[in-house]
């Protein structure tokens, strides 16, 4: 059984493409909202559930969190596989900046990589806003995830990069 986000939709979080701009213990500017330093976030969860998830085929969506959750897990997926060959802890930030200075597609747009998942943009402020929360969750991710990815000494944790190897939902990254 797949894991699902513990954040329940709410009404009073803000949504841009539904899906829900949850709040992030981040130190980034962006637009998400702040959350406590003490309790769990979105992408404590996503790195949290990344290695049951990613055995995964199909995923049903219990939330609109969970379409976060679906997005974040292929994203530590895809930056698995470009700190796969980076054999020290300087090796892999220069390889995750280099994924965080990619253009980040939102709905709609080509190399976007679930058409159908998050509702089109309705407006280019709406298009703009959900591309800045997900370059600024993507940024929050990528930090978080050298943190496990790598020991305190610099080396990579064979238990963590093996992951690299592994199709989330089938999808085949480039």
């Amino acid at each position: 059984m797949v894991y699902h986000s513990s954040f329940i939709d709410d009404e009073e979080i803000t949504k841009a493409c539904g899906c829900p701009l949850l709040p992030l213990k981040s130190h980034i500017k962006g637009p998400a909202p702040v959350s406590e330093q003490d309790s769990t976030d979105i992408v404590d969860e996503a790195i949290t559930f990344f290695r049951a998830n990613v055995f995964f085929r199909n995923f049903d969506i219990k939330s609109s969190a969970d379409k976060l959750l679906i997005y974040l897990t292929f994203y530590i997926n895809i930056a698995l596989k470009r700190l796969e060959g980076c054999r020290t802890l300087a090796e892999g930030t220069k390889a995750i900046i280099n994924l965080g200075l990619e253009k980040v597609p939102v709905p709609g747009e080509p190399g976007f990589p679930f058409p159908g998942l998050f509702a089109l943009p309705q407006t280019q402020e709406e298009a703009e806003l959900f591309r800045n929360y997900l370059k600024q969750i993507r940024e929050e991710t990528s930090g978080r995830l050298l943190s496990v990815a790598y020991r305190t000494n610099g080396t990579p944790n064979k238990w963590w990069l093996a992951f690299a190897k592994r199709k989330f939902m089938n999808i085949i990254i480039p």
